[in-house]
């Protein structure tokens, strides 16, 4: 996760009002919980045909920007397969580069995937719903440490995902709180620039060395706060995993139940988590 501030901005910007999720589902509760255990030999690759001819392909990736990565070979063929009539992604919608090597080097396995999309004019979308998940958070956690939590896990983003320096880890920061009215409303009162970041991360880590240099730990939805020292940002991201699992499994069974044949790339835990739940929505007429 990641990528967190890019996608919420692009829904605010193209969002004509608020987003809303639909209401609760019985078969929510067939989601695996983060703090369940996966299983010892986890299925990363969920399928589905219906019988009104919907179908679901719901590809676990591991997070890579190596273009030499055997799993890209693995989506080409299964998207060969699918023959898809809608594509599904995790995370912000960036576009795709000129060639399938320099997107996946730039944009990983979600670029990808609009790429192949694009090769074959299929719609895309994004799995996720930032601006309803930010609406959801605000009514469980203090707004200056959600506020905290989202900088600190894109700064851990940068630093881990792309190579990015301090120096240009600080400018991308100071972008972002330029903008953070429009992505975050009502946090506009709360950590306002680098400085003010700074000061909020000694706050609550006093001896934590670099707010930069967050350890990816912290952002685990599967820890706990208080044995990696994170606080309160793996309690912030668990909640996040588990609204996001809930709105991309939804979504899926929609476009799936009404005919689609799907086709979903994802961070490969969220499949496993999200199959029952599935295998509910999808045997419910």
């Amino acid at each position: 996760m990641k990528h967190c501030l890019g996608l919420l901005l692009a829904a605010l910007v193209t969002a004509p009002a608020l987003a809303q999720t639909a209401a609760p589902s019985p078969c929510d509760q067939q989601l695996v919980g983060y703090a369940t255990p996966l299983p010892a030999k986890p299925v990363w690759t969920y399928t589905r045909t219906l019988p009104a001819g919907g179908r679901v392909y719901y590809f676990g990736a591991e997070h890579s920007q190596d273009a030499a990565h055997a799993q890209f070979a693995r989506i080409r063929q299964a998207f060969a397969e699918t023959k898809p009539t809608i594509v599904l992604f995790e995370g912000p919608n960036r576009g795709t580069d000129s060639t399938e090597t320099a997107t996946i080097s730039r944009l990983g396995e979600s670029g990808y995937v609009r790429f192949l999309a694009r090769q074959q004019n299929i719609p895309v979308a994004s799995l996720e719903n930032p601006v309803a998940e930010y609406t959801f958070l605000k009514t469980l956690f203090d707004l200056e440490q959600l506020k905290l939590f989202y900088m600190l896990r894109e700064a851990q983003r940068l630093r881990t995902r792309t190579k990015a320096s301090p120096e240009q880890i600080t400018k991308a920061m100071e972008a972002l709180l330029v903008k953070s009215a429009q992505m975050l409303p009502g946090s506009d009162q709360v950590i306002r620039t680098v400085p003010e970041l700074a000061a909020a991360y000694r706050k609550y880590w006093p001896d934590g060395g670099n707010w930069w240099e967050a350890p990816a730990a912290w952002f685990d939805p599967a820890a706990s706060s208080a044995n990696t020292g994170g606080k309160f940002t793996n309690d912030i991201n668990r909640a996040s995993s588990e609204f996001r699992n809930q709105y991309m499994y939804r979504l899926i069974a929609d476009k799936a139940r009404a005919g689609q044949r799907v086709f979903a790339v994802v961070g490969r835990n969220h499949v496993p988590a999200q199959a029952p739940a599935l295998d509910c929505a999808l045997s419910t007429n």
